[in-house]
């Protein structure tokens, strides 16, 4: 497993960053291929947090835990994906194939104030490959983020995005072209 350790507004000792490689590197046993970890160490209002992503063939995992102590903050990060991976093994194996997913960072960007009212402080660009609901569904989980934008397999590759509703379940916008 290739490791990224970020620091921010904090400085963590050899130590600790030896300790989370090594209970990070644990997980690897999950993916077949080279999977790369980001780890990233930051505090927030005196507690340590340690956030886990883990790329493998496209696909991501994600946590994030704040505790009083760093090392009990990795343990829970790991604890977390561990959870997180066998409750989506099913899944996983059945519906994912590799390269789901293969998102391209860009430079952000951003326009002059005269031009607009709207200030765009971040951009991203990233191919939207094809795929099911499920799939989007999944893969949105595993990032724990609100939305996911895909092309939809089962309505001829057109844009879709899946959501989270506030009163639970799942929403599915697309295109009616």
């Amino acid at each position: 497993m290739k490791f990224t350790i970020t620091e921010k507004k904090i400085k963590v000792s050899d130590e600790i960053k030896e300790y989370a490689e090594r209970k990070v590197g644990k997980i690897d046993r999950f993916f077949r291929g080279e999977a790369e970890a980001f780890i990233t160490f930051s505090s927030e209002r005196g507690r340590y947090k340690a956030e886990v992503t883990i790329e493998n063939n496209g696909m991501f995992y994600r946590v994030s835990e704040l505790t009083s102590d760093m090392r009990v903050s990795i343990d829970s990060a790991c604890a977390s994906i561990d959870r997180q991976i066998m409750k989506n093994k099913t899944r996983l194996e059945k519906r994912l194939r590799e390269g789901v997913l293969e998102i391209e960072p860009v430079d952000n960007f951003l326009p002059d104030e005269e031009e607009t009212d709207f200030i765009i402080v971040r951009s991203k660009r990233f191919p939207i490959k094809p795929m099911t609901p499920e799939e989007a569904i999944l893969q949105m989980n595993l990032l724990e983020h609100e939305f996911f934008a895909f092309k939809n397999q089962s309505d001829d590759n057109a844009f879709a995005i899946v959501y989270c509703r506030k009163n639970g379940g799942y929403g599915l916008i697309s295109d009616d072209e």
